[in-house]
This record gives C-alpha cells, structure tokens and sequence, in this order.
C-alpha cells in the first residue's frame, strides 16, 4: 500500500510460461503463475534492495544503482492522441509525468478490453532500467534509491553491491584518490552490465519467439480469438488469447477493400467502407503461415462467424 500510494507502477502483464517436451520442443504455451507468495518474495526484495541503496548513500560511498528514467517529452506527445482516443489522459507537469499518473491509467482500466494493451503500451513508453553510479532514482518503483543487492550468483551489480558495501561497513576509509578510482571503475563496470544485460534480453527474446514459432506450426489452419497488440504502415498484430502467441495480419490479406495506416488516430482505416482496426480491438484469426527461424507467425482475419477451434459452436450442437 506504501509503494502504490508512492506512485509504484504494476504492470498486470501475462507472462508466458513455454513447456517442452522430452525432445525439447515447445507443447504448450500457458500464462505464468503471479500468486501471492510470489508478490511477498518481490516486496522483500524490494526492501532489501532500497535499505542497502539508502545505507552506501548515507555513507556517501560510491555505489552503482539501478536507475529508471521515465518517459520523455516526444514519447509522452507520440501516445498522448492514442490514449485520448481510448477516453484516458496523463497530466502532466511540463515535460514530465509522474509514475501516479501512469499508475492512474492503469487503474482506471483494470478490467477493460482495452486493459491489456494500455499495460503494454505504456511500459513500451518508459525507457530501459540501467546500472548507474550517479543515482537518479527509479521511475517504475517510484524509488528514490534502488539497486540490485539480492542475486550476487547471477549478476554481477549485486556482486559489486556485496563488495562495497563489505567494504563501507568493515574497510578502512577512502581517500579521494581511491574514492574517485572506485567511483571511475564503477560507472564503466555499470555500462557493460547494462550493455550485456541488454544482449541477454534479446538472445531470450529470439528464443522464446523460436519456440513459440515452433508450436505454432502444428496449428496451421486452425482460427483462434485474440485482440490488436500493435498497428503498424504494414498490418496490425494480434495477440491469441489463448497462448500469448503474437502474429501479424498483413494489409495485403484485407482483400475486401484498400486500408491505410493513419498515424494521427494510431489505427488502420478502409478506404470505401470506413471499417477501422485499432489497438485493443477483439478479432478471431486463422493461422497461415509460420517462419520458425526467424520466429515470425503470419495470420488473416478468419471469416464471418467463423468459430475458433476447439471452442463448441451452440448453433450446430443437438
């Protein structure tokens, strides 16, 4: 209740949970558990991680934290339209918006249609977390000093986190020499582990589109229900409820009329018959196509009253 009353963001995001089977192939995709131990777990890790920060920089002792910009001025322009087409709005003070404003926006369409993309378009809209040894605060966490303390195994910030703070509690004191030494090795240690993190987040990412490229081979043909993730000049893409399985509807498969990306209303518009996709928009797709190696999934609109599989269609039953 403190962190959220302080601005804390949560973002209700599914994530994806991929099963293989013994030949290591992908048999089922299925939304992670989030219960209330996990939430537990994180809070801990939260505390411990903003005790220490506040420890080294009562100490004034060099440190390298976690560090979360929000968004910035042309961002917060580029989503302000889309967000008022949807009946939201951020306030904001000058250039800048503050995490209880987001967090006003993702309460207030808790529940919605259009829940899941606001979710995702705002935490698109927020800038990547990095390893810093100035510290600017946590945007997300509405924290004024985070770092990374609680996993030295996997990650080398806690590692050094460990480090020094051993050092601030037990070592002797620093000299402005050695004070500026440590500070100059942090900030480059920090850049590389951002730098690295970043390459580890995209080989995942490749990976997980792999293999759900790889369960979707099997579902060629099948149609499926899912809402608009994200409009582009070439198509829109649809996530499957389901799976969590994303996929593109190309504008070349909208035979029935010509359509065209219009930028200022963030949605795809037929030019003679008016009809619109926007994002958030519920559709039922057919599976057409699937490139696993560069983990791409092609959909087109199913037709008219089509049924998803595996779902009973009332009208035909008795």
């Amino acid at each position: 209740d403190r962190r959220r009353a302080n601005g804390s963001l949560d973002f209700d995001l599914p994530e994806t949970e991929i099963v293989l089977d013994d030949q290591k192939l992908p048999s089922d995709i299925r939304r992670a558990q989030r219960n209330i131990a996990h939430r537990m777990i994180e809070e801990f890790m939260i505390a411990a991680n903003e005790a220490v920060a506040n420890t080294l920089r009562g100490r004034k002792f060099p440190c390298v934290f976690r560090v979360h910009e929000g968004p910035d001025e042309t961002t917060l322009d580029a989503i302000g339209p889309f967000l008022s087409a949807l009946g939201y709005r951020l306030h904001r003070s000058g250039e800048k918006v503050s995490s209880r404003e987001f967090q006003h926006v993702l309460e207030e369409c808790r529940g919605k249609p259009e829940e899941r993309v606001l979710n995702r378009m705002l935490l698109r809209s927020m800038k990547r977390a990095v390893y810093d040894s100035e510290n600017i605060g946590h945007f997300g966490l509405a924290s004024d000093a985070y770092l990374h303390f609680t996993s030295p195994i996997r990650r080398y910030p806690d590692l050094m986190v460990h480090r020094l703070i051993d050092q601030a509690m037990n070592g002797p004191q620093l000299s402005s020499r050695a004070r500026e030494d440590t500070t100059a090795y942090l900030q480059e240690a920090a850049a590389h582990s951002s730098a690295r993190e970043r390459l580890a987040m995209d080989a995942e990412r490749e990976m997980v589109d792999l293999k759900k490229a790889q369960f979707m081979i099997s579902k060629i043909g099948e149609v499926h229900a899912g809402v608009i993730a994200n409009v582009t000049t070439f198509g829109f893409f649809v996530e499957l409820d389901r799976w969590f399985v994303e996929g593109l509807v190309s504008l070349k498969s909208l035979g029935d009329d010509f359509y065209r990306y219009d930028e200022t209303a963030y949605l795809i518009k037929g030019q003679n018959h008016g009809r619109t996709f926007r994002m958030g928009d519920v559709v039922t797709v057919r599976v057409v196509r699937v490139k696993v190696f560069q983990g791409e999934i092609d959909f087109e609109l199913a037709q008219p009253g089509s049924v998803p599989t595996g779902v009973s269609d009332p009208w035909t039953q008795g």
